[in-house]
């Protein structure tokens, strides 16, 4: 790894990989009522309560992902067992992550975007519980009134998440490393940015609040960005993803640098080719360092140079803090012309994968067979095989959902294997 992306990873996490799971459904009940003078109770077996959900949800106090670090496991807790006199079992309770605003969820086998939490408050439903399970009363019928049969509870919902944060500015402040762009978040906010006269002094970003006419304007520190950052290069990766969050940009240039417009031209290049959506921002151009005789040699060309590609461009010294504000004012002027952001809120959908087929059949090894299948996988986990009427009713699922029918054209023999889950069966005609 690169230094100082290893020294980022340690100061600054914002990325986690974790494994959610939903809570499973607690078992039904196979019970029959007993009570004195009352020798043919009838079935009152209770139903499972359901699994509990695992929830990610915004926490305003939180600015890291460095808390899911060394945890990669949540659960949520498992229902309760049904009870007699047909009484449910108690729910289990939900897992909730805390992480902090502007965090992306996406599934990893998928890479698939579930959800994007920029309100405060918001979550959003990972990994569904499975429900209870049903107790034996369910299966009651005229010709059955006595069932000995129930349900286990159904498995939670399982997958693995990759947490990604951007920070949400209204401003993010790019340039090569060492261009000042922390002496200009110190001169325009209450920030405290370590700032020093050698590049990569930030290697994380900093967060900064500037007032304006009573109004608030939050400004990110994007630390500097090197040639091949939209492949990872340096730092790439972790500093280009926090620069889309930002709906302005002002892009700071070292005026005592040996050549300006070639880091003006190489930092604009890298953040399109990261995502070309991105090099569309509105971009204010500052050149910065005017106290110094080498930034007011460059200014005529750079000035020249700038204007004609049809951005605004201002001389600064962040240091003196000279111009910093009119560049501040104009970023907040080109704000107010911007569509406000999504102001979405609350809890967000549960994300569902696109739906299987039924099942599938598969051949492992001679006399060997396996059934695949969301649905009947969940049958056979829910069923109570030491129970007849449980395997029964499990036998007729699969005649009715044609699995013996595809098993016999596949070439199922006498006393093969079928494996459904975790479940092994010996074949009969």
């Amino acid at each position: 790894m690169h230094p100082e992306s290893q020294r980022w990873a340690e100061m600054f996490l914002d990325e986690a990989e974790i494994k959610v799971r939903g809570g499973r459904g607690g078992d039904g009940m196979l019970h029959f009522h007993r009570e004195k003078y009352v020798p043919l109770g009838g079935p009152d077996g209770g139903d499972g309560g359901r699994g509990g959900d695992v929830l990610v949800r915004v926490e305003r106090s939180l600015n890291t992902l460095y808390h899911l670090h060394h945890r990669r496991l949540y659960n949520a807790e498992d229902g309760r067992r049904g009870g007699s006199s047909n009484k449910t079992g108690r729910s289990g309770a939900d897992s909730v992550i805390l992480v902090p605003l502007g965090t992306q969820v996406r599934e990893v086998s998928s890479g698939q975007l579930l959800g994007d939490l920029t309100q405060p408050g918001q979550s959003l439903r990972v990994a569904k519980g499975g429900r209870g399970g049903r107790g034996n009363p369910h299966f009651a019928s005229a010709s059955n009134q006595t069932p000995h049969l129930a349900e286990k509870g159904e498995l939670g919902e399982e997958r693995r998440l990759r947490l990604e944060l951007r920070l949400i500015a209204d401003i993010g402040l790019v340039g090569a490393p060492n261009a000042g762009k922390s002496t200009f978040l110190a001169a325009v906010t209450a920030a405290h940015p370590k700032i020093g006269a050698y590049p990569f002094t930030t290697t994380e970003p900093n967060l900064g609040v500037a007032t304006i006419d009573s109004r608030t304007l939050v400004l990110s520190d994007i630390p500097g960005l090197l040639e091949g950052a939209h492949l990872g290069v340096g730092l790439g990766f972790a500093f280009l993803r926090h620069v889309s969050r930002t709906r302005v940009l002002i892009h700071l240039l070292d005026g005592a640098g040996a050549d300006p417009l070639a880091d003006y031209s190489q930092i604009n290049t890298e953040i399109a080719l990261y995502d070309p959506e991105m090099a569309g921002k509105p971009q204010i151009v500052a050149l910065n360092k005017m106290d110094l005789p080498q930034a007011q040699a460059h200014w005529p060309q750079v000035s020249e140079t700038i204007k004609s590609k049809g951005r605004e461009v201002f001389a600064i010294s962040a240091l003196n803090r000279q111009g910093v504000r009119d560049v501040l004012n104009r970023a907040a002027q080109i704000l107010d012309t911007l569509p406000p952001r999504d102001s979405g809120s609350g809890e967000l959908p549960i994300y569902r994968p696109v739906e299987e087929p039924d099942f599938a059949i598969v051949r492992e090894g001679e006399g060997a067979w396996r059934v695949r299948g969301r649905r009947i996988e969940r049958a056979a986990q829910m069923t109570f095989w030491e129970y007849d009427e449980a395997v029964e009713r499990f036998q007729r699922i699969m005649e009715a959902a044609g699995i013996y029918d595809a098993l016999r054209a596949a070439g199922v023999k006498e006393g093969d294997t079928v494996l459904i889950g975790e479940q092994d069966l010996e074949w009969h005609d």
